[in-house]
């Protein structure tokens, strides 16, 4: 049984899928696996579909077949890859800033240490 996918629950699924691998803080590798291979979406939904009889056993059937569904749309990946984006950047855009001027302040400390000229962080 193929399943149809309207557009609101392929958003909510995709909501989803990107909260769940962005938490994990694994957006880089993610987005990178995604974009390499998003010209094999399709083969990779119609890969689901063959695995399906044994994933369902360990998957809620009808969100497998939703996801296997929502590959096969490229439209749904392109989505999928934004969204997983725009979380990991709302999510750890202050953590990167502190991150970031940590390392501005040990650059300097090691200037300061090896006799470089260093601007002031005020």
């Amino acid at each position: 049984m193929i399943v149809e996918i309207n557009r609101e629950r392929a958003l909510e699924i995709i909501d989803k899928i990107a909260n769940f691998i962005v938490i994990r803080k694994m957006a880089a590798p993610a987005i990178m696996l995604i974009e390499s291979l998003r010209p094999l979406n399709f083969i990779g939904s119609q890969l689901l579909y063959f695995f399906a009889p044994f994933a369902e056993i360990i998957f809620n059937p009808k969100e497998y077949q939703e996801f296997a569904a929502l590959l096969e749309n490229r439209e749904y990946v392109k989505i999928l890859i934004d969204r997983i984006d725009e979380i990991d950047h709302e999510m750890y855009r202050e953590e990167r800033k502190h991150k970031k001027l940590l390392r501005k302040r040990r650059v300097n400390k090691l200037k300061k240490f090896l006799g470089f000229k260093t601007k002031s962080l005020n």
